[in-house]
This record gives structure tokens, sequence and C-alpha cells, in this order.
């Protein structure tokens, strides 16, 4: 009889060859497996739920509905290969998902990461130059995370100056232009990594060790080197703490655009849908999410609306 974890593996598989990511949801089912495997269950059911809950550790009603869903997504594909799972009801867990306000860095924050990331030790000095690139391009372009580790090098053209995201947050494929700037940055890591690492890889972004740079990495760094230049306060056991995220980049870059848009006088409604395509959003709400989150581009929405009371009424 198969454990929980290599049911795991497969739902996995089958996933991901539909175009899903699932990188966040690979590390919470792959804890719930464990446990799972670990404590003599041989099946999903409601009891193993509650007593990885009990155990997992401390978090509020939002984040556990949210791992309550991504366990009864793994339990409605496991029933239909094994008869004894139990989804475990949607109701175990209340809680209301509310989107987190985002965190907007100076363009002197965005600055300070970027030239404290390429500070990072290590051996050979690929360790700077590689998150120094990433949290840059993430800065300059709104990419996910996850869409900039997932770049190979085949997708990375510095000649026509453009990157292929493929397999994306929707299971679609989109490019993205980037300035000569940018292609430039690109080109100094690309160089530096082809110098210092002689194992192949078709990943664009890679680790000394040859090894595709990973969303943990990314992650780990980011929070140290927030630490480093005061965004985050010092913590123990090298634990990540709390404050701007890594993903707030994305957030920084949309709105910024926006507020560009405001202050040029550009028809509003007409550049969202572009910038919804451009970051690769399922439907054009997501980006018009930013309007409600900024207080700033809500001042300068309700005045553009006002003007064009006005206007109408002249």
């Amino acid at each position: 009889m198969k454990t929980l974890t290599q049911r795991l593996d497969e739902y996995l598989a089958l996933r991901r060859s539909m175009g899903f990511d699932l990188s966040f949801d690979e590390r919470v089912l792959r804890k719930f497996t464990r446990f799972g495997d670990e404590n003599g269950f041989q099946c999903i059911s409601t009891p193993l739920f509650l007593d990885w809950k009990a155990n997992y550790g401390s978090a509020d009603n939002n984040t556990w509905a949210h791992r309550l869903g991504m366990v009864r997504r793994f339990a409605f594909w496991l029933a239909e290969h094994d008869d004894q799972t139990e989804v475990p009801s949607s109701q175990l867990v209340t809680g209301r998902y509310r989107r987190r306000v985002p965190y907007i860095y100076a363009p002197i924050q965005i600055a300070e990461i970027v030239a404290e990331a390429g500070q990072l030790p290590s051996p050979y000095g690929l360790r700077g130059a590689l998150w120094q690139t990433l949290f840059g391009l993430i800065a300059v372009t709104g990419m996910r995370v996850n869409e900039a580790l997932s770049l190979e090098r085949h997708d990375v053209d510095l000649v026509q100056t453009l990157l292929t995201l493929r397999n994306t947050k929707n299971g679609k494929d989109r490019q993205l232009p980037i300035n000569n700037d940018t292609a430039n940055r690109l080109a100094g890591y690309a160089k530096l990594r082809d110098r210092l690492v002689t194992q192949e890889s078709s990943m664009f972004f890679i680790k000394e060790d040859g090894e595709p740079a990973g969303d943990c990495g990314a992650r780990y760094n980011f929070a140290q080197v927030s630490k480093n230049i005061g965004l985050r306060s010092p913590q123990a056991f090298n634990r990540h703490g709390h404050g701007p995220r890594i993903h707030d980049l994305r957030h920084t870059f949309a709105v910024h655009t926006i507020l560009d848009w405001f202050r040029d006088g550009r028809d509003i409604e007409a550049e969202m849908y572009k910038l919804s395509t451009y970051l690769g959003h399922s439907e054009p709400k997501h980006t018009f999410w930013y309007i409600e989150a900024v207080p700033e581009l809500m001042q300068l929405a309700a005045a553009h609306a006002e003007q064009r009371v006005l206007e109408g009424t002249s």
C-alpha cells in the first residue's frame, strides 16, 4: 500500500503537468503527509487533519482555512483512487480570506535591497550576484518570484531584450520586454555564472553548486537582506521574522506604474487592462485591487472620477 507521501508525489506531478506551479502547496502538504506517515495514518481523514493542526504550530484561522483547502483538494483527488479516503469538512476551520495590504517600497529602499544583496558572502561570490540580480529583476518587471526562478536560459533573450515566462500561475505563457539596462545586468550575472559554475544546467538562475535557485532560498536571502538594512528586526535561530516580503516588490512595481499613469493623465481603465495582461493576472479585478489597497491610489482615483464628472457636466 502506498504511503500518503507517495500519493502526494503522484498528485503534484499530475497537477504540474496541467501547468500549476504549487511550490507553496507542496511545502505545506509534504508536512501534512509526513506527519500522517510518521503517526500511522494510511489515509486522509478528519482525525488526521485535526491531529496535524494540533501539532503543526500556531496560526490564525485564515491561515488554517487556507491549509484545509489544500488538504481538501488533495483528498478529493485521492478519494478517486482510495475509497477509504475521507475529505475533511470545509467547516472544520472557519476563516475569511483577506488579501494582505501590500508594503510599497520607496525607490531608495529598493536600491538598498539590491545593493545589500550584492554583499551576501559566499566562497566564489556568486551568491551575491544571484540574489542581487533576481531581486532587481522582480523589482523592475513585477514578475512573481517563481516566474523569475523558473526562467531557463533559452527564455532569456538578451539580444531581443525579451523574457518568456512559461506555465505561469494561470497555466499560460507570456512575454515581458526588458530595457537595455536590465538586459546588461542579466548578461553580467550570466557571464559570472558561466565562469564560476562548470556544471551544466538549463536554468538561468543557479547557485554555486550548480543547482537551480529555489523559492525557499529566495525568501531566506531576502529576509536576511531586509534584516541587514533594518526592514526587519533581528531574529534568533535564523528565523525570518515579520516585515515586508519579496512579493511586495511585485506590488510596488504595479503601484508605482499606476501612480505614474494618474500623474501623466492617461486613460486609467484602458491602461489597467494592459497591466493585467503584463502581470499575468487571470482577471482584471486582481489588478484594480491595487487602487483599493493603496490610499494614495484611492485618492487619485477619487479625484480622477470627480474630474470626469465635472467635465461631463460642463
